[in-house]
């Protein structure tokens, strides 16, 4: 009996196909597991967005203070993605009195920006390089407690942000 013999020719483009397969395989397969860092969400500026305060957003909130931490003023941006308008409820520290805020529906209201001044918070006390707990609550959901960065007017863009001292 003649036994057949494949030709060697044949094994070559089929052992490089399987040796292509597993190196693409490898290569890619370190993705499979790990997060991409586009699909990560972060606060890309100075403030912070505040998760689980909808139906309103919060977005790039901070406090900018005086140098003794004895007055502060909110600077965020606030989006009412809703079709009625609503109001946010803040409290800071262990603040009693809260901060309120009514947003239009359909709109932003940007806290220090666009000739919207920054809102002043009572009874702050947090010194600049700090973070303050703030509790946002808007509508009928849960509100959540977030640290909002403290900062001073140093910098030139948050100089119009700082608060004024009193006249003396």
């Amino acid at each position: 009996m003649k036994s057949r013999r494949f030709a060697p020719v044949a094994r070559r483009p089929l052992a490089a196909l399987v040796v292509g397969a597993v190196v693409a395989l490898g290569a890619t397969g370190c993705t499979f597991m790990t997060p991409q860092s586009t699909e990560i969400v972060y606060s890309p500026s100075d403030g912070v967005m505040v998760e689980g305060s909808a139906p309103l957003e919060v977005r790039n909130a901070l406090v900018v203070a005086d140098a003794d931490g004895t007055a502060g003023n909110l600077v965020a941006a606030v989006v009412n993605p809703t079709d009625g308008d609503l109001t946010l409820r803040m409290e800071v520290g262990e603040s009693r009195s809260p901060a309120i805020l009514r947003v239009p529906a359909n709109s932003i209201v940007s806290l220090g920006a666009e000739g919207t001044p920054p809102l002043a918070l009572a009874d702050f006390d947090a010194k600049p390089g700090t973070n303050v707990p703030i509790y946002f609550q808007s509508g009928d959901a849960n509100g959540v407690q977030t640290d909002v960065p403290v900062l001073d007017g140093t910098l030139p863009y948050y100089a119009t942000l700082a608060p004024t001292p009193p006249a003396s």
